[in-house]
């Protein structure tokens, strides 16, 4: 076996300049395989492990040029967006390995109901659903139904796209503000699905278009405020593991979902390579699919990178290489067993209108976390200031969820920022559960 200390080193790229993409900097930094980790656009955190270069990620052929020049080796694709709009098929067309689905496999996360009738195909568990393209008949199939409901925006928006309708009232209105331009041309075809009830969990697995390395389980909190309540957000703070996904839901869950998505799309000619990330409901009837992400989330992705003991890259390569004999296949990753929690400080008024530009004290203080960037810019004396919603992401692990919750907070006060906010609650239902 080739020491991966004495193989050649990597040039790697990481593309995003949110939260998700500072702990995955955080930890392919640590690699022993890297030479030089730079990151585009970056934020005022990801400085501080990579090299932060301005790229436009929807400038396909300035992204290939600069690996050109760089030897990149390997890119990173943190964000959907670039996914959907076909990065990775660009890069590998000129030869460069991209981590990240094709344009038409990231149809999994870019349209909800290009999953909705995979599903259909595979026999694979999840809501029963409708899919429309106009309003009248949307609303006529609302007629067939009862409340609680479900409305959702077909395309991407941002996490936000998801209408819980408690009345059918709701229901006929959350029709109209999608087909109305309320989510932008991602309402341009909607989603309405029943209510599933249960607790949701979030699975990650990495695939190299045939094989699944399952990678870990966490649970967002997606509201605004304590206890669950307020508008949805992009994610106020995840833990992780989430102790509601037992091996036994695990091993049902790649079974049932993650291999048949797997095997319909390598049917389809389109396999699937990348992270994917399973939102799943856990019912009654067992594990449901809520929805497929084609990337870590956010802010999952968190603290998954903290548990992780394992190299990370030899995984990546894996699943991005334009060698099609390269293979998960043996691959293992070794965990942590700590717990890792997540607190996402948000610029006050988030996620409505938000003030930007207000500078961030303390940060050099946090001692029992690790504070990752995600809305943050850095000046040239070297203030870094808030401009995006959600600014920071306190992560911190413990050997119990209180305990890495208590590390976690204990790095929020410690930071100076009155204009930003957090949950106090992140990890609620888990510390409930680990008290019993």
């Amino acid at each position: 076996m080739t020491d991966i200390n004495s193989s050649p080193k990597r040039n790697i790229l990481v593309l995003g300049s949110g939260g998700r993409e500072h702990a995955l900097c955080w930890k392919i930094a640590q690699s022993p395989r890297l030479d030089t980790l730079y990151c585009a656009p970056g934020n005022g955190g990801t400085a501080s492990v990579a090299a932060n270069v301005s790229l436009d990620m929807g400038d396909h052929a300035g992204v290939i040029q600069f690996c050109q020049d760089k030897n990149i080796h390997l890119v990173v694709i943190g964000p959907e967006a670039p996914l959907v709009a076909g990065l990775a098929d660009d890069l590998a067309a000129a030869n460069i390995a991209a981590f990240g689905p094709s344009r038409e496999a990231a149809q999994l996360e870019g349209s909800k109901g290009y999953t909705k009738d995979l599903c259909a195909e595979a026999n694979i568990p999840t809501a029963a659903y409708g899919r429309f393209t106009n309003a009248q008949d949307a609303l006529a199939y609302l007629e067939t139904q009862s409340a609680p409901i479900v409305v959702k925006a077909d395309g991407l928006a941002a996490g936000k796209g998801v209408i819980i309708a408690e009345t059918m009232q709701q229901a006929r209105d959350g029709v109209a503000d999608i087909f109305d331009g309320a989510f932008g041309e991602a309402g341009a075809e909607l989603v309405i699905e029943e209510f599933m009830t249960g607790e949701e969990a979030s699975f990650f697995v990495l695939c190299d278009g045939e094989n699944a390395l399952p990678l870990a389980t966490a649970q967002d909190h997606k509201r605004v405020g304590d206890g669950d309540t307020g508008p949805n957000t992009g994610g106020m703070g995840a833990y992780s593991p989430a102790s509601i996904m037992t091996q036994e839901l695990i091993d049902i869950s790649m079974r049932q979902v993650i291999h048949p998505t797997l095997q319909a799309m390598a049917k389809r000619g389109t396999p699937y390579r990348g992270v994917l990330y399973a939102g799943l409901m856990l019912t009654p009837e067992g594990p449901k699919l809520v929805e497929y992400n084609a990337r870590f989330g956010d802010p999952e992705c968190q603290v998954l990178m903290m548990r992780l003991a394992s190299d990370i890259v030899p995984a990546l390569e894996a699943c991005a290489s334009l060698d099609t004999s390269a293979s998960l296949a043996g691959l293992s990753l070794d965990w942590h067993e700590d717990m890792a929690m997540c607190v996402v400080m948000a610029a006050n008024g988030y996620p409505g209108a938000y003030e930007k530009g207000s500078a961030i004290g303390g940060l050099d203080k946090v001692d029992a976390a690790t504070v990752f960037h995600a809305g943050t810019a850095r000046d040239e004396d070297g203030t870094i200031r808030a401009i995006g919603g959600r600014v920071l992401n306190i992560t911190a692990r413990g050997k119990t969820v209180a305990q890495a919750q208590a590390n976690a907070y204990a790095g929020v006060d410690t930071i100076e920022w009155p204009e930003g906010f957090c949950r106090r609650d992140i990890g609620h239902k888990e510390i409930a559960r680990e008290a019993k």
